[in-house]
């Protein structure tokens, strides 16, 4: 196991950390604001508005997503003794949960509002999204905790 004191594993952490609270905070904006008004945009723009919001979006996530299970990955291969594989491992299955709750609910549903709105599609949209919204939440919660825990022996030996 690595030093707890090396800075690399430090750094992966706050790269998690960062990239979790940011997927976590994005979330909860897309499900309680963003995605309840595509209903609100009307049958004429929508088709516009969808492929604006999937253009703007995907550039924005993308990298976030990517970070986050590239960090949560590497954290199970150098973790440090101060932080307890469950809660590691824990953090992996949210971000697991996420990418396939994308992968299975979120791209679909976003396919088929491609062609227009589509009020099933949408309510399937909102309501599978809870999904990803509990898994970023979740994985926010682990990673605060991570880095609690790793930051225990300084404010231990201060």
């Amino acid at each position: 196991m690595p030093d707890p004191a090396s800075p690399i594993p430090l750094l992966v952490l706050l790269a998690n950390f960062a990239s979790t609270w940011a997927m976590a905070g994005l979330i909860w904006t897309v499900q309680w604001v963003h995605y309840p008004l595509f209903a609100s945009v009307g049958t004429d723009s929508f088709m516009r508005y969808q492929a604006s919001h999937v253009s703007r979006i995907t550039p924005l996530v993308g990298p976030l997503m990517l970070v986050e299970l590239g960090t949560s990955v590497a954290l199970l291969m150098i973790r440090p003794s101060a932080l307890p594989a469950p809660l590691v491992w824990g953090g992996v299955l949210c971000v697991l949960v996420a990418w396939v709750a994308t992968a299975v609910f979120s791209i679909p549903a976003h396919h088929v509002l491609g062609a227009g709105f589509d009020a099933a599609a949408h309510e399937r949209l909102v309501s599978t999204n809870w999904i990803r919204t509990l898994a970023w939440t979740a994985h926010a919660a682990i990673v605060t905790i991570l880095v609690w825990k790793c930051l225990q022996p300084v404010r231990e030996g201060s």
